[in-house]
């Protein structure tokens, strides 16, 4: 009897010597804050794009699942539907096509090589003032320039940038075959006066402009592209 009641006073002791599994608010409130503060914690809170994705999304989901009774729900996420295609298809016909306009409005258009901005009407009076001062080479060279920007507006011949001026003549003989010779005699000219160096003439002005009115006037067989 004396042995046992020793044991358990022993146990009573070892008992009261260990601290209480059940904390108090302050300690409680100090794990929870310790616990927290663990870098594990902070990978699963959201970022901010998930907030913003989230609220969209929210957003999104309240037009088309309004809480609308007798029936208006299913109507109002129709309408919504409808507007949010056509808000879609308004923003691609007012900011997509014309940004693929503008970058093909800021390619500076190139003949035989050189920016040319000029249209055909504008390249003949440039020649016909420089004919009228016996400018003959600066002449030659703006008429011949002008048959081929008035090919390329009528969509007849498309030349790339690194086409010869025989290329363009080839490609056009092929739209116009009775005035093919006439346009070689025309390259000819402008090549003796832009590269060559030679003299232009009233006679080879003459030639050039006559095969200019030619082809302005004449009918394509069909449109050709010119290899460079």
């Amino acid at each position: 009897m004396g042995l046992t009641t020793a044991l358990t006073q022993a146990f009573a002791r070892a008992a009261d010597a260990v601290p209480p599994l059940t904390a108090d608010g302050d300690e409680a409130r100090r794990w929870a804050e310790q616990e927290l503060s663990d870098p594990a914690y902070d990978v699963a809170e959201p970022t901010p794009f998930d907030r913003i994705a989230r609220a969209i999304g929210d957003f999104i989901a309240s037009l088309l699942n309004p809480d609308l009774s007798g029936g208006w729900g299913s109507t109002f996420a129709l309408v919504a539907a409808v507007v949010v295609v056509v808000i879609i298809v308004a923003a691609f016909l007012v900011w997509g096509v014309p940004r693929v306009t503008r970058r093909a409005a800021a390619r500076p258009p190139l003949l035989f090589g050189e920016a040319e901005r000029r249209s055909a009407a504008e390249l003949r009076a440039a020649a016909a003032e420089r004919a009228g001062a016996a400018d003959w080479e600066a002449a030659i060279v703006l008429r011949f320039r002008a048959l081929a920007r008035g090919c390329l507006e009528r969509g007849v011949v498309d030349p790339p940038p690194g086409a010869t001026v025989h290329a363009f003549a080839r490609g056009a003989g092929r739209s116009f075959p009775t005035l093919a010779s006439q346009l070689e005699d025309a390259a000819t000219a402008f090549d003796d006066v832009r590269y060559l160096r030679r003299p232009g003439t009233a006679e080879l002005y003459r030639l050039v402009a006559a095969v200019d009115d030619a082809v302005a006037a004449a009918r394509p067989a069909a449109r050709e592209e010119v290899p460079a």
